[in-house]
């Protein structure tokens, strides 16, 4: 543990541990969720030893009270392999009335059980992301999203990251294993996880059987279309253009069990009250939970975005979405995007649950795309009626660059690697 990076999510499970008697911590594999676990855990029971699972598996079908046995808190690693675990654990924390007595982790979805006891009450969803910018020590943090909706409004701060930089943070993605790693190990990580992913795990799920190729294949029209708001119909054809003839269900079925897999993460649209009536429109932006994702599957490098300024740009406001919600699951919040019918625009929504919010469009950077944001931003503003909802915290230019400065306009312009929660 001597290498271990802290995470912001950390506070979260210390707060649920005092406030409900289990949590389960849920997010993609290999992001850190048992190493983190682990930290809060007094006995682990890990899942993913064959020999640990067959005799739990045992403990469960025959409902042995050495299954719950140990120090609490009690944590089961992977815990959806064992999914009656749930219902057992539900029973004790009744039983006992206790808070903090147990730890579930999973890297997926346990498969649906209509006797399944909810848990609600008794057990907590706690979601786990891959690392911010900020929490692998690659962001300064100058300027904190914090304090932005706390009312600051003077900001500064500075980075020496060149392009090629952000390329590589890009590729390289947010896994805790892959920090500090040069790029081509990192890439060849990231395309490890993605073989796992199609050739084991995309069956494993759920235990319906499904073709690796195809399951790549729409990985990687998922990931020609991400941060777009690319309709269904898109991605089958654009799946079709490349492949067999696809079944709409059968596409279904596979991004179902990528979003079991926490690997897809679409961004939702935010429904604010307007001034005027204006059609929004519905359509999710389409997003991995993790830009390295969709880079290896494109078998991609930092090369090659900088010479492809256009997919640069939009696997870079993946990063940004992907350090967004960190920050703002720190904070009590989420992140939505606001699309409308007379091409207004804004790439983020940061929302808390008290009702705050702030806007944010995400450039690479240059002048022009830059004071295009800035007036998106401002339009957004006055669109809003604020007699109905609260104005603004900040409107945000995420962007690429080095330095961080507000406008006169009263626009905020921040690198994504001056950016903290």
């Amino acid at each position: 543990m001597e290498d271990y990076l802290p995470r912001l999510i950390e506070a979260k499970i210390q707060d649920k541990l005092e406030s409900a008697g289990g949590i389960v911590i849920e997010g993609p594999k290999w992001c850190g969720k048992s190493t983190t676990a682990k930290r809060f855990a007094k006995t682990v029971v890990d899942l993913q030893k064959p020999s640990t699972f067959k005799k739990y598996k045992v403990f469960s079908d025959m409902g042995d009270e050495h299954l719950l046995q140990g120090e609490k808190p009690l944590m089961f690693d992977e815990w959806q392999k064992i999914p009656d675990i749930w219902d057992y654990i539900r029973a004790d924390i009744d039983e006992q009335r206790g808070k903090g007595l147990y730890i579930l982790t999973g890297s997926a979805k346990p498969l649906e059980n209509a006797d399944r006891h909810s848990g609600t009450g008794r057990i907590i969803h706690v979601k786990m992301l891959t690392m911010s910018l900020w929490e692998s020590k690659e962001s300064t943090g100058e300027v904190s999203l914090g304090e932005l909706f706390k009312g600051k409004k003077s900001i500064s701060g500075a980075n020496d990251y060149t392009l090629g930089k952000i390329a590589y943070l890009v590729c390289r993605g947010g896994w805790p294993d892959s920090v500090g790693k040069t790029a081509e190990k990192a890439l060849s990580a990231a395309r490890d996880y993605i073989v796992s992913l199609v050739e084991t795990d995309i069956t494993s799920v759920d235990g319906i059987k499904r073709n690796p190729a195809r399951a790549r294949a729409i990985l990687r029209a998922y990931a020609r279309n991400i941060s777009t708001p690319a309709r269904l119909a898109t991605i089958q054809g654009d799946i079709e253009a490349n492949d067999a003839v696809l079944d709409s269900r059968t596409l279904d079925s596979y991004l179902s069990a990528f979003e079991k897999l926490f690997v897809i993460s679409d961004l939702d649209v935010w429904s604010p009250k307007l001034r005027s009536k204006t059609a929004l429109r519905t359509t999710n932006v389409r997003q991995f939970t993790d830009p390295s994702i969709a880079v290896a599957v494109l078998e991609a490098s930092p090369d090659d975005l900088i010479n492809d300024l256009n997919t640069f740009g939009l696997l870079f406001e993946s990063l940004c979405i992907r350090d967004l919600r960190v920050y703002a699951e720190s904070l009590g919040g989420q992140i939505f995007q606001y699309r409308d019918a007379d091409g207004l625009e804004a790439d983020a929504i940061v929302h808390l649950y008290n009702g705050s919010w702030g806007a944010i469009e995400i450039k690479l950077g240059g002048d022009e795309n830059i004071e295009l944001g800035a007036t998106h931003l401002l339009a957004l503003k006055r669109k809003v009626d604020t007699e109905k909802m609260r104005e603004p915290s900040f409107l945000m230019i995420l962007t690429a660059g080095q330095y961080a400065y507000r406008r006169p306009d009263g626009v905020s312009v921040v690198p994504i690697a001056c950016l903290r929660a």
